[in-house]
């Protein structure tokens, strides 16, 4: 006779059961991760990419000589030819010519006014520069009193602005019980700077949703490009005259740039699978439509050039307050846009 095998004691892990019962029963349709689609590529914000390489590139020097030169000749030849078209008119006319000096001469000082208004705009450019550098120092180093002029120069700066007056105030009251350096800081990144972080996210939001709808929209070439860019340097430039930057058209150009080059130096601008997982790998509307994909990722992009411009035109750091999440800010925009986004 064979011998019967030895029986032992069984384990039976009823937790592990319960927990694949319970996963099995939550599988829904709807629930159900998305079968991937290897014949359609998934979006890649193109338009967002072509704006950060021509907003990144550095102009050669050869290039730059060119253009230089191009603008001193061009402006040469038009000031002579102005000239002697006014003298001619003096001498047959005098009337006439004086018209047109009197235009002309209205004609230069509205240049000089163009030009002046230009040099306020990087003078206040490089007043926040300093006060980020300050507060930079003075939050490495501790410095009780460093932080306070920091404080000093963000109440002159925003003194005449009704949207800080409340914060304004209560940073007065409260500041000289305060002793420590990044306390003090937090109470004027919280008090001041909290209405101004709500608007400039109202602005990053309005520019992913102008992104998102042009590219999902309109089908002409280039046109999604031309959007993008178009949003994106107004954002920045409203982002910086909510801080108290107020940059004119070369000092928007030159933020612009500023910012494209920090997104592409640490690889931001990049399309990674956190950003289509989380935005538009997820949705249905990119797998009924690359078009909406697309529009999806470019305003997600769109978002996070926003979020780069507060930090730079921002005058304090994110260190109480949270940085906003360009997630969140993309839900934010695109809620009621193209459903849903999960």
């Amino acid at each position: 006779m064979s011998k019967s095998p030895k029986r032992g004691p069984v384990l039976i892990d009823l937790e592990a059961a319960d927990t694949k019962k319970r996963q099995k029963a939550k599988q829904t349709p709807a629930t159900a991760p998305p079968v991937p689609d290897l014949d359609t590529p998934a979006p890649t914000g193109q338009a967002m990419q072509t704006v950060a390489a021509l907003s990144a590139r550095r102009p050669s020097r050869l290039g730059r000589w060119f253009w230089g030169l191009l603008l001193a000749i061009t402006g040469f030849f038009a000031s002579l030819a102005a000239w002697n078209a006014i003298t001619a008119l003096l001498a047959q006319n005098p009337l006439l010519g004086l018209v047109a000096s009197t235009l002309i001469g209205l004609f230069a000082a509205v240049l000089l006014i163009i030009a002046l208004r230009e040099l306020a705009a990087f003078s206040r450019l490089r007043r926040l520069d300093r006060i980020q550098d300050d507060a930079a120092k003075a939050l490495a180093h501790s410095d009780l009193k460093a932080a306070r002029a920091v404080t000093r120069q963000l109440t002159n700066l925003y003194k005449s602005r009704d949207d800080t007056k409340w914060g304004r105030e209560k940073l007065a009251e409260r500041q000289g019980d305060v002793l420590d350096a990044a306390t003090l800081l937090g109470a004027a990144e919280a008090d001041l700077l909290a209405p101004l972080d709500a608007a400039a996210s109202l602005e990053v939001q309005a520019a992913a949703r102008q992104v998102a709808t042009v590219t999902a929209i309109v089908p002409l070439a280039f046109a999604d490009v031309i959007a993008a860019l178009t949003s994106n340097i107004r954002m920045i430039r409203r982002i910086a005259e909510i801080y108290g930057g107020r940059a004119g058209t070369i000092g928007s150009w030159r933020l612009t740039r500023t910012v494209m080059l920090h997104l592409v130096a640490t690889g931001a601008v990049a399309v990674g699978d956190d950003l289509i997982g989380t935005i538009a790998g997820g949705g249905v509307l990119s797998k009924v439509s690359r078009r909406f994909g697309e529009g999806i990722v470019n305003g997600a992009l769109t978002a996070r050039v926003g979020v780069a411009a507060m930090e730079v035109c921002r005058p304090l750091p994110f260190t109480t307050t949270k940085r906003p999440s360009v997630t969140s800010l993309v839900k934010n925009a695109l809620t009621g846009l193209f459903g849903s986004q999960s």
